[in-house]
């Protein structure tokens, strides 16, 4: 269990290196699916970099980032593995590490970074009025949606593809 809550960890660390490498260094709107429609058109180019390799160095951080997400994938199944671990193990430790993530994502992303720290504002200030006066982030619905139906499904499955093996 302790291992399952440090992958957990590894993995929203991961996703916040990824998160701060777009859209401070990489800057580009095609990493920003994720956001609302109307931020997406108001979104201007970027054309400058914010210092000199700043772009390259997002990249890096980029590719580490998706090496440390792999990395919790190989470490939960290989362990799994090494201590015969049933459906029902392997099920909770990928439904733990992805519950503990989007709660994070929440939280953090989401309420604090979004809405508080106005993070995303800074960067594009353009952006500003689709988020001014919003409580919580743009999309509850989805991110609901994800951590009841979306995250148990693909843990079920993760969990059943690895206990076949």
């Amino acid at each position: 269990m302790l291992l399952t809550v440090f992958l957990a960890i590894v993995f929203c660390a991961a996703m916040t290196l990824m998160l701060i490498s777009a859209v401070t260094m990489i800057r580009n709107e095609k990493l920003m699916l994720s956001a609302p429609k109307e931020a997406l058109e108001l979104l201007e180019p970027r054309d400058s970099e914010i210092f000199a390799g700043a772009e390259k160095m997002g990249w890096v951080i980029m590719t580490v980032s998706l090496l440390l997400i792999l990395g919790v994938g190989v470490v939960s199944i290989w362990d799994g593995f090494r201590c015969g671990y049933s459906f029902w193990q392997f099920f909770l430790r990928f439904v733990l590490i992805f519950t503990i993530y989007k709660a994070y994502d929440m939280i953090f992303f989401d309420w604090f970074l979004l809405c508080r720290f106005r993070f995303f504002q800074f960067y594009y200030p353009e952006v500003a009025p689709v988020y001014d006066g919003r409580k919580y982030g743009y999309n509850l619905k989805s991110q609901l949606l994800k951590l009841i139906v979306i995250f148990p499904a693909a843990s079920a499955l993760a969990a059943w593809i690895c206990s076949r093996f």
